[in-house]
């Protein structure tokens, strides 16, 4: 299957987190997204791998994706090498995405920089021509997405452009929320984590409004590039 649009994260509800309203548009608009996560989040202090997978499905759901994978990387311990950035090629030469999405480039969990160098790296390592690589037996031929965006995480990365999701807000929340054991729950009994607070939940929104504010619009979700954005013209902005 060909798509559009593939997202990576680190951890399964970075991409929601991060871009979850932008995907829904798109997927709105007619584009195939698919989304691959690098580990199973196994690691994190509240849940477990086996929920978290079952988590990543209803939040698939939601958003209304075509495909969700997981690469069952080792969460906290993966590394930029060439092992690692084989298995990104293969999805990229599998599923031949126009653009990519991925990882803050720093943020406050290792994993996002890391994932976010990773995913880039093989991005231009999967156009090489010499670089082989075989999924299920059948030999694949180079690809590399015209664009790699980078969603923003846990920092106020200052974005390079924006995008109005004031009609997919409340889907970018309900993907989000699907992800019960790592969020605010005043039930809870188990260990507080920087993202399990009140405050950070409502964050999610507050951040996107302010975004939004920005550009005239409800809500929006910032993106950073790794070239110059161009436009066709004049009036091909918002």
């Amino acid at each position: 299957m060909k798509l559009d649009i593939l997202a990576f994260g680190a951890h399964p509800d970075d991409v929601e987190l991060g871009a979850g309203a932008t995907i829904a548009k798109e997927v709105s608009l007619g584009k195939k997204v698919g989304i691959i996560d690098l580990t199973r989040g196994e690691l994190g202090t509240r849940g477990s791998a086996e929920l978290r997978d079952t988590e990543a499905t209803d939040a698939k759901e939601i958003l209304g994706v075509s495909i969700r994978e997981n690469l069952a990387f080792a969460d906290g311990f993966f590394r930029n090498d060439k092992e690692h950035q084989l298995e990104i090629i293969k999805m990229i030469r599998k599923y031949k995405p126009e653009i990519v999405l991925c990882n803050a480039i720093d943020d406050r969990h290792i994993d996002h920089g890391k994932g976010s160098k990773l995913v880039s790296d093989a991005c231009f390592l999967s156009g090489l021509l010499k670089i082989k690589t075989n999924l299920n037996g059948e030999d694949q031929e180079k690809w590399r997405p015209k664009l790699v965006y980078h969603y923003i995480q846990w920092k106020n990365i200052e974005p390079d452009f924006v995008v109005d999701i004031s009609k997919f807000m409340d889907k970018k929340i309900a993907s989000v929320l699907a992800y019960s054991s790592q969020f605010y729950d005043p039930n809870s009994d188990e260990p507080e984590t920087p993202i399990t607070s009140k405050n950070f939940t409502e964050s999610i929104e507050y951040r996107a409004k302010d975004l939004g504010r920005l550009i005239g619009v409800s809500y929006a979700e910032g993106f950073t590039v790794e070239r110059h954005v161009a436009v066709s013209s004049l009036d091909k902005l918002i």
